[in-house]
């Protein structure tokens, strides 16, 4: 395994925690549409910045090449911001991130075993099932009040 990777995988998810959590108060200030656009662009701006600052420069051409459904990942952004600002106050941090990461490794599992949208495709293992049972075990846990 490779532990670069796994540690930057780690990074997205305490950002993402973090990344709700802000979201979440923009959305009770300013509402939970007008939060999403903020947040989009701010996004778009400091990618700019970053391509900028790196000079990797943008190649339109390749955009044609691109698969219909990979542009679907900005309309799953809005939904994404959108279900965190609204779920986040409601239920809290922790009880929304764990029905996040239930849902994320269970649509996970579904695209691997199948290899949906060209990616590799990895048969679903008993030990898949048996870490979904213990993951749906500890969400169930730590969603007791």
């Amino acid at each position: 395994m490779n532990w670069l990777y796994l540690g930057l995988a780690a990074l997205s998810g305490a950002a993402m925690a973090l990344q709700g959590t802000f979201n979440a108060a923009l959305g009770k200030v300013i509402g939970i549409w007008q939060s999403t656009l903020v947040v989009h662009v701010i996004g778009v701006l400091t990618v700019s910045l970053i391509i900028l600052a790196l000079g990797i420069g943008w190649q339109t051409s390749k955009l044609q090449e691109v698969p219909w459904y990979a542009y679907l990942g900005g309309i799953m952004n809005v939904v994404i911001i959108y279900a965190v600002v609204r779920t986040i106050p409601q239920i809290g941090v922790g009880n929304a991130t764990t029905a996040i990461i239930v849902a994320q490794i269970l649509t996970a599992l579904i695209i691997d075993n199948i290899g949906a949208f060209g990616m590799k495709q990895c048969d679903f293992q008993i030990r898949d099932i048996l870490g979904v049972l213990l993951l749906a075990v500890g969400a169930r846990i730590l969603l007791m009040e």
